[in-house]
């Protein structure tokens, strides 16, 4: 739903320029340095895109998802390391405070967040729960003042060392996960060296060791036991803006080949006139479109309250999908050069490799996406 057509026409002619002037310049300084320039981050700031999927009374954008499909098809262009500094705070820990937490809460943490003075990181995965959630081992122990003591260490946790918020998942029962509010600087929080990662440089991934965290009764968000369903609420919204990021990035790829495709010349002709690289960048194209066309469809769903859970998954499987097959296309059409280490082609080939990991896999999202097509019987 696109309430005002000349707004939102507006921020994604902002957002166009932010790309081209911006982002995409310092891609070569972030992915060497692995560390977005002080600059790109003031201008993603004064942008608002911290705040992207948070309510405008909280101080955000307050985006339908069909704008910020959009404007993430246009962000998506630039590399996706940017997009992890700015939009996680607007993902998991951000929706869980906007679902399950109290008017206190969300006071106190989500103004900072929309403004990017807060980073909020969201600390699920451990060593033996990654898909298998239900299996994780960090406790949660309840104290006799109502008080809790966490303990145990998180993986992956993305912008930890940056972090002043982090949304921890723990286990406060034999059979009951709860979420709680941990600032980054309270007693007993460790943050481990940052891991070197195959692409997203820029975007700082860390272990996390939490022992004897003392937290005071309002540290929990939503009820007791009430954990891994606050987060699945928010998670069709967090799969369709990862679906139209991935769309974003498919269709710079293609922009990419076209442009070599145009330039190189071999055996006397351009390249895009020899079938077999007109045909990766024919299927490419088609792949971009086809996830552009599904992002924006069932985000326009969600707005109408109508999407549900196996739609987001496959929106999701789709796009990242897709995008893997595309950025294998275009680095192909570019050849040795797409191989060597500074090319776009090359960058963007590592980043796209894990987004069909991030948020749910590709199998968890086939196993998801079975599900709804059982229960439903037929695609309509």
């Amino acid at each position: 739903m696109i309430r005002d057509r000349a707004a939102q026409e507006a921020r994604l002619a902002m957002a166009m320029r932010l790309v081209q002037e911006v982002l995409i310049p310092a891609e070569a300084e972030t992915d060497a340095t692995d560390e977005v320039p002080a600059g790109v981050l003031a201008a993603l700031r004064e942008a608002g895109l911290f705040g992207i999927s948070i309510p405008e009374a909280h101080g955000g954008l307050g985006l339908t998802m069909e704008e910020e499909a959009e404007l993430m098809l246009v962000l998506g262009r630039a590399a996706p390391a940017y997009r992890s500094r700015y939009a996680l705070n607007s993902g998991g820990a951000a929706q869980i405070l906007l679902h399950v937490g109290t008017p206190a809460q969300q006071g106190r943490w989500l103004p900072g967040m929309a403004r990017g003075e807060v980073v909020a990181a969201f600390c699920l995965s451990e060593a033996e729960a990654g898909s298998d959630a239900g299996s994780l081992q960090c406790a949660a122990t309840l104290e006799p003042d109502g008080g809790w003591v966490l303990d145990g260490t998180k993986r992956w946790v993305t912008n930890a060392p940056e972090a002043a918020l982090l949304v921890v998942m723990a286990r406060s029962g034999e059979a009951e996960i709860s979420a709680f509010a941990v600032p980054a600087g309270a007693t007993g929080v460790e943050v481990l060296p940052a891991q070197r990662k195959m692409g997203l440089r820029g975007v700082h991934v860390a272990d996390i060791r939490l022992h004897q965290v003392r937290l005071p009764p309002d540290a929990l968000l939503g009820p007791r036991g009430g954990g891994l369903r606050a987060a699945l609420a928010g998670l069709d919204k967090v799969r369709l803006h990862l679906a139209a990021l991935c769309a974003g990035t498919a269709e710079r790829l293609v922009e990419e080949g076209v442009r070599h495709a145009e330039r190189r010349r071999q055996f006397g002709k351009r390249l895009h006139e020899h079938q077999a690289v007109a045909a990766l960048l024919a299927d490419s194209a088609t792949d971009a479109l086809a996830a552009r066309c599904m992002a924006l469809e069932l985000a326009r769903k969600r707005d109408r309250g109508e999407l549900v859970a196996g739609e987001a998954a496959a929106a999701k499987l789709f796009a990242t999908e897709a995008l893997g097959r595309v950025a294998d296309r275009i680095l192909q059409v570019h050849g040795g050069e797409g191989y060597m280490e500074g090319s776009a082609a090359e960058r963007l080939y590592r980043d796209a490799r894990l987004f069909r990991i991030l948020d749910g896999t590709s199998e968890v999202q086939r196993i998801v996406i079975a599900r709804w097509a059982v229960l439903r019987g037929t695609i309509a």
